[in-house]
């Protein structure tokens, strides 16, 4: 089936409705690099900022969010063409009504994908610290960034056996873009701390793998946000979390 524009975020709001109703807003904290929002019973969820949007709109304050506001007012920012940090906070927000449990053990995310020599790697964004072992895997590596030519683009996501992509697709609205392009791999990750770990909505999508992350340290993590922090200072606070994604 072919997706549709911001399709996946529709269905991630449409899931998390109810609930959401359910949860006040308690703090909002805005980085360089991430947000954060934290609803009652201190539930926390991030997301990415995307470099494109900082100074390239009008700032919301983090006191703006931070009043006792039902997380349906952020959540509702998914879907209601908001601006690049409002529809951060949205996703912040779905991440943490989604609340995954912190594993007893971090799995190897890139041994669950069985890399094997001579595949062809398609890797939309740049997974800079995970770009060594990949290679020595005996792939061939194929990194896609937002200037990265159409044309180029499709050929390399048309031929891949494994798709690596970044969370942040959700956020400038190019997932669906990029999965409609998908050939037939045979492992489709969506990784990166901003992933929503909601299988539910990815069934009858490409996507086979969901990497994203649980909250180890809250405290700890919105210090490391307030700062400007970005993925290698968030470590410590994190527990990476890996969710198949159920065919059946």
């Amino acid at each position: 089936m072919t997706l549709t524009r911001n399709e996946i975020a529709g269905r991630l709001h449409r899931h998390l409705a109810e609930p959401s109703r359910r949860f006040a807003v308690e703090d909002v904290r805005i980085g360089a690099s991430y947000v954060a929002v934290v609803l009652t019973g201190g539930r926390i969820g991030v997301a990415a900022r995307l470099k494109e949007a900082v100074g390239a709109e009008i700032e919301p304050r983090a006191s703006e969010h931070s009043s006792g506001r039902p997380a349906e007012t952020l959540l509702d920012r998914l879907v209601c063409g908001a601006g690049a940090v409002e529809r951060a906070l949205a996703l912040a927000a779905a991440n943490a009504l989604i609340h995954p449990d912190i594993p007893g053990r971090e799995e190897d995310t890139l041994g669950l994908m069985k890399l094997r020599p001579g595949e062809r790697v398609a890797m939309v964004g740049l997974f800079r610290p995970i770009v060594p072992r990949i290679e020595a895997a005996g792939v061939r590596l194929s990194v896609i960034e937002r200037d990265t030519p159409q044309k180029e683009r499709r050929q390399v996501l048309g031929a891949c056996d494994v798709a690596i992509v970044t969370a942040t697709t959700l956020l400038n609205g190019t997932l669906e873009e990029v999965l409609n392009e998908l050939g037939k791999p045979r492992h489709v990750a969506l990784m990166g701390p901003s992933t929503p770990l909601c299988e539910e909505i990815f069934r009858a999508t490409p996507v086979t793998h969901l990497g994203g992350s649980a909250i180890l340290d809250g405290a700890a993590l919105l210090q490391v946000i307030s700062r400007g922090g970005g993925t290698p200072d968030m470590r410590p606070c994190l527990r990476f979390v890996n969710i198949m994604v159920n065919r059946s």
